[in-house]
């Protein structure tokens, strides 16, 4: 009879390696600068060999002006330097970028390999530097990664790019590589509930390290027997998963723990890309857009040009009846003089897309309706691309709204004019919009569309440069769409 001793009986030390997990970073480049100092001192005290780093999408965010002056390129560059060992995509790189510029990131020789299960090219082969899994060794430990983004696959077909539902994906990769590897590891830009949903039905996943819904998991939380991990957001913590491999029996330990970023100095080499690639940014931008002889202001609280203006141009670029935009999606207005692309996109930071719906005039009214109270106006909106802080009030184009403000609330229009013709409750109109809406965020029934149809990979912000560089939209701008005369 063959008994079979562990290395502990035997005395001989496990093997053990230690992955560390950064995700949601979106461009706070800063601490990224602090999450290689951290992933550098793991390299320092446990060896070179023995030290993954993973970042589990989102590393980028257009908001941030360095990334948008170099069409994410920087990004490369802090991937590199920090030297990640894998990498997966967040709908932030995925849906904000396009196919062209994601293959100029991601292309060449670079210290990282991009792994996604759930994400293919729509008409092509994957590019090379894009792989279902991918397995590799440390320490005499096997590794196999998987990983998946959010599925929002009727975005992705008009940047060249489909996503297939998640699970199933990740289920079909865990089967194909299981008997190669002595760990698997599922990099999930999915959020913490579809985490969870996976960790109950797969036993054969060791470790899931999350991402998407900016969760913070300190310590992890272990589901049957798979340790789900996730650290927070905009690199405030850094993921640490220790993984001890029994050289005789092959057993798996897996222990991890979240480690704040704050207290650490800021990675020298990190901050030098910072600043060079910040400055061919400004210079990118720098481009001018257009020369206003007066300022164009915007107000979230009440009807400014600027926010007419935007209006307009979706309406315009959707070729539809009715454009509606929240007053939120602008930071500021523009002064008198030169404007450039780096001043578009400091007042309209937020990559949302234009999109058309086909609307019930009730459901239009519903959200005009709710837009002139206060409540609305001050709701504060996290997520969807959104980069403002609050709501705002609805800028229109198309329209002519009289409001009664002795009413009660909800009841304060007392006329909708559309291009000439009283609103119809029951007739539907095409309403050139923003995505932000389809995903039941702030006004609700903007979203009860029938059909819709979005542009990609146009911004909201692209639609002002289009409008600010003919002088009849600035002058149209001006004009009253909302009457409180009453």
């Amino acid at each position: 009879m063959k008994c079979e001793v562990s290395a502990m009986e035997q005395n001989i030390q496990p093997k053990q390696i230690t992955i560390y997990h950064s995700n949601d970073i979106h461009s706070r480049l800063e601490n990224s600068a602090k999450v290689a100092t951290i992933i550098n001192n793991g390299r320092n005290l446990y060896g070179e060999e023995n030290v993954i780093a993973v970042d589990i999408g989102d590393h980028m965010d257009r908001a941030r002006t360095e990334t948008e002056g170099t069409d994410g390129y920087i990004h490369r560059e802090l991937l590199n330097e920090t030297r990640y060992d894998v990498i997966t995509l967040g709908n932030n790189e995925g849906l904000t970028f396009t196919y062209e510029q994601l293959n100029a990131i991601y292309s060449g020789n670079n210290s990282f390999q991009v792994v996604c299960s759930n994400f293919h090219s729509h008409k092509h082969t994957n590019p090379n530097w894009l792989l279902s899994h991918y397995i590799m060794e440390r320490n005499d430990i096997r590794i196999g990664f998987v990983a998946a983004t959010a599925n929002y696959n009727e975005f992705y077909e008009h940047l060249g790019w489909r996503t297939e539902e998640p699970l199933q994906a990740i289920l079909a990769q865990v089967a194909n590589i299981r008997k190669n590897v002595d760990i698997i590891v599922l990099l999930s830009h999915l959020g913490i509930k579809i985490d969870e949903m996976i960790a109950e039905k797969c036993n054969e996943i060791d470790v899931i390290m999350g991402a998407h819904t900016h969760h913070l998991l300190d310590p992890p939380i272990r589901i049957n027997n798979t340790l789900v991990c996730a650290a927070g957001k905009f690199g405030t913590h850094v993921g640490k998963v220790t993984i001890q491999c029994d050289p005789i029996t092959r057993e798996i330990t897996v222990n991890g723990e979240c480690i704040n970023t704050e207290p650490y100095e800021e990675q020298a080499s990190i901050t030098t890309i910072i600043s060079q690639y910040g400055m061919k940014a400004k210079v990118a931008l720098q481009r001018t857009i257009s020369l206003l002889v007066e300022p164009l202001p915007t107000s979230i609280e009440r009807e400014s040009p600027l926010s007419n203006m935007l209006a307009s141009g979706l309406r315009k670029w959707c070729d539809a009846e009715i454009g509606l935009v929240n007053s939120g999606q602008l930071l500021a207005g523009l002064a008198e003089g030169e404007v450039t692309a780096g001043e578009i996109h400091r007042i309209c930071p937020s990559p949302i897309n234009p999109c058309k719906m086909t609307l019930q005039g009730k459901d239009i009214k519903e959200a005009l309706e709710q837009s002139i109270l206060e409540e609305y106006i001050q709701l504060p909106i996290r997520g969807f691309g959104f980069r403002g802080e609050r709501l705002g009030n609805l800028a229109v184009d198309g329209l002519a709204i009289v409001v009664d403000r002795s009413n009660p609330p909800m009841e304060k229009i007392v006329s909708i004019i559309v291009n000439g013709v009283a609103l119809e409750l029951e007739r539907y109109y095409e309403v050139g919009t923003i995505d932000m809406f389809t995903f039941n965020i702030g006004y609700k029934s903007l979203a009860k569309y029938k059909d819709v149809t979005y542009y990609l990979p146009e911004f909201i912000r692209h639609i002002l440069e289009v409008e600010l560089q003919n002088s009849d939209n600035i002058t149209q701008s001006q004009y009253c769409r909302w009457d409180y005369s009453m």
